[in-house]
This record gives C-alpha cells, structure tokens and sequence, in this order.
C-alpha cells in the first residue's frame, strides 16, 4: 500500500468552487480498483504549538493506494484528465508527496 499527499495551492477565493468539482469527481475515483482512500482536506485554525497559519487556498488530497500501478492507472483515467481540464484556471501549484510505511 502506497499513501499520498496532494497539496494543491489554488487561486485566490477559488477554494469552494474547486471543492464542488472535486465532491463530483470523488465517487468516480474511489471506484477506481485499488483505491483504499481518497479525500479532500482543508486546514483548520488551531491554538496547537508548531501548526503554521491556516492557508485558505489550498486543499490538501490524502489519498490511499494499493500499489503504485493502480496510482498511475488513476491519473490516466478520463474523469481525471476532465477535473484536470475543468479545474486548471484555478490551480496555481501542486505538490506531491508519494509514502510507503517504513
């Protein structure tokens, strides 16, 4: 099982309506063979000591993958290509991080 860590830096007040689009795509992936996990995530405000400001354009994808084969058959998929397609004017960087358990 492989984990991944998609941090997607959006434009500015675009965070809802990437969210929107992303509930839609949701069910599409998590039927995807070998999807353990797939879920968008957003900072909270904390008083926790060592937490950085909430950002409030970006959106944080933990994803959960039996292989590292079925990760790469997910970003070919079609309804990745459209979301990639219908959400490109409103990401400005993306930032992967791919994990295995130590």
């Amino acid at each position: 099982m492989i984990s991944v860590i998609a941090t997607i830096e959006l434009a500015e007040g675009r965070r809802e309506e990437f969210l929107a689009i992303f509930g839609e795509l949701t069910p599409k992936v998590q039927a995807e063979e070998g999807c353990i996990e797939y879920a968008a995530w957003v900072d909270i405000p904390t008083s926790l000591g060592g937490q950085p400001p909430a950002r409030e354009d970006v959106v944080v994808v933990i994803e959960k993958w039996q292989s590292v084969d079925a990760l790469e058959a997910h970003l070919m998929a079609p309804h990745m290509q459209q979301f990639r397609k219908a959400t490109e004017d409103m990401r400005r960087r993306i930032e992967l991080q791919i994990l295995e358990r130590a």
